[in-house]
């Protein structure tokens, strides 16, 4: 079966789906109650435990061997204009990410601010930035521009590269 990498988290999550329903299938049907003096087989749900075992399995197996595909796919294939693998772009991104929102914060700091007026003080407090908050912003747009380009960059492949898995 050829994907791409798009494809194949829609057939995980697919799959995933699948393996979670027959869970909740068999776990309002492996037990029941009856009432005393009823007959259990009158009210028995159909249940066959191989088969849900089965099943269960079989899926194990699929979602294992995809996972691997993708796997090895992110860890060997580079993404055009970015000199590294996937498996590289999906731990850069959390990280410019949160460098991103810290950058955010420093930017929109001022250089001198008031702190929190205390009761029963004349003493008024400030707290001064000890950096340049020029820098901050243009850091920051660096960066937003940095993150752009590779979550770009990485939705192209996700999108475009097919790789190859036995299902």
């Amino acid at each position: 079966m050829k994907l791409t990498s798009a494809q194949a988290a829609k057939l995980l999550k697919k799959l995933n789906d699948d393996y979670s329903a027959i869970l909740e299938r068999e776990a309002k049907s492996c037990t029941f109650n009856a009432a005393m003096g009823e007959d259990p087989d009158t009210v028995r749900p159909e249940y066959d435990y191989a088969a849900a075992q089965k099943e269960l399995c079989e899926l194990e197996a699929k979602i294992r061997k995809l996972k691997h595909a993708v796997n090895v796919f992110n860890a060997t294939h580079t993404v055009p204009g970015c000199d590294m693998t996937i498996d590289e772009m999906l731990i850069y991104i959390p990280q410019l990410s949160r460098k991103k929102e810290k950058l955010a914060e420093m930017r929109a700091k001022l250089p001198k601010a008031r702190v929190e007026f205390i009761r029963n003080s004349n003493i008024i407090d400030y707290t001064y930035t000890n950096y340049d908050i020029k820098a901050a912003n243009a850091d920051y747009e660096a960066v937003s521009d940095e993150l752009s380009k590779a979550q770009l960059a990485l939705d192209g492949v996700n999108a475009s590269e097919i790789f190859e898995v036995e299902l």
